[in-house]
């Protein structure tokens, strides 16, 4: 019963995720801010979840909060939730939804290299498993590599009958134009969203360790996003000074920053801490495909999005990748159960012997 709430968890997860590329990348072409929509989203979130908090755990003790969990709790809002989301928009306006949901499945390989390099994992590269987990790594490297450095022929899917199109145009050339950046910019796009994925896995490995020591999901999340509501707030005023780019209306620009603040950063914010702590942080990243399959098809179908074969094929060496890890991981753990059940079976026979 515990595995499939975990499971259906983190179905849960990768699905609002998909509905947060497609939504953000929208109001970025609409104009609006990438760090001031940072900054809205996380306020959203901290509005939504603060009395929440306070209603659920009012009548129960807070742990104790020392300053070195707090400078704990501070930096791994800094560098996995707000550079994190900073750099994630910067890299959406360079790119598309698509690519942001295909350069998600890097997310399980960086967890689970950062997580050997903080010991909570292990790989032993003289067993079957243990190759198989870098040749994995080595596919997500390929895979990026792909996506970066190869574009291929376009994949134009209902190009003429989308039911969405933002640009207004049914000039099919100038379409192309406006949603396949140029090369440079291209790589640019590529590599922002790894350095997010990067900063983002390291926020999935550390809030394991904080949350032994600062073992309430809900308040920590509360808190996180609180700091990260003060931390976006001082970088989009140093990159927005504009109060043009800070105004909302009723369009997609508040859509989403509701969207992602309540949905995406208050709820799956809570829900990851809560996969994390039973099942581990490469489990919780274990189902990101799903983000790439759903945003692909919202995205080709609904809004008519070009898709680059490039993109497709390095989507796919990212994909067997992360089941390379995952599979040499499953084995890895199964060999584990094995020898602890034939140590028990051995400690048995002596004890019945004796």
């Amino acid at each position: 019963m515990e595995e499939n709430k975990a499971l259906m968890a983190v179905v849960v997860i990768q699905s609002i995720y998909a509905g947060y590329f497609v939504l953000t990348k929208l109001a970025f072409d609409v104009g609006m801010n990438t760090f001031v929509f940072v900054f809205y989203r996380q306020a959203a979130a901290t509005l939504f979840l603060a009395p929440i908090s306070f209603f659920f755990l009012r009548k129960t003790a807070a742990p104790p909060l020392s300053l070195s969990i707090f400078i704990k709790i501070f930096m791994l809002s800094l560098f996995g939730i707000t550079m994190s989301l900073d750099v994630v928009g910067v890299a959406l306006k360079y790119s598309s939804a698509s690519l942001g949901a295909a350069t998600s499945n890097t997310l399980p390989v960086i967890t689970f290299f950062l997580a050997v390099l903080f010991r909570m994992e292990k790989v032993n590269i003289k067993t079957s498993p243990g190759i198989m987990k870098i040749a994995g790594v080595v596919l997500c490297i390929g895979g990026v590599a792909t996506i970066a450095f190869y574009r291929g022929p376009l994949l134009q899917i209902l190009m003429h009958h989308h039911l969405i199109n933002i640009n207004h145009s049914s000039d099919q050339q100038l379409l192309i134009q406006h949603q396949i950046p140029d090369t440079k910019t291209w790589i640019k796009g590529v590599f922002l969203m790894l350095l997010s994925n990067i900063t983002w896995a390291l926020w999935l490995v550390l809030q394991g360790r904080v949350l032994k020591s600062y073992p309430s999901k809900l308040l920590l999340t509360t808190m996180q996003c609180l700091m990260s509501t003060v931390q976006s707030f001082i970088v989009a005023l140093a990159f927005a000074r504009n109060h043009a780019q800070w105004k909302l209306g009723w369009n997609i620009r508040l859509i989403s920053v509701a969207y992602c603040g309540i949905v995406v950063t208050g709820i799956t914010f809570y829900l990851q801490a809560w996969v994390i702590e039973n099942k581990g942080p490469v489990f919780l990243a274990m189902t990101t495909p799903l983000i790439m399959v759903i945003t692909i098809i919202i995205s080709a179908f609904i809004f008519g999005e070009i898709i680059t074969f490039g993109s497709i094929l390095g989507a796919l060496l990212l994909v067997g990748g992360l089941y390379f890890v995952l599979w040499g991981k499953t084995k890895e753990e199964a060999r584990a159960k094995q020898s602890i059940q034939g140590t028990d079976d051995d400690d048995v026979e002596k004890a019945c012997e004796g």
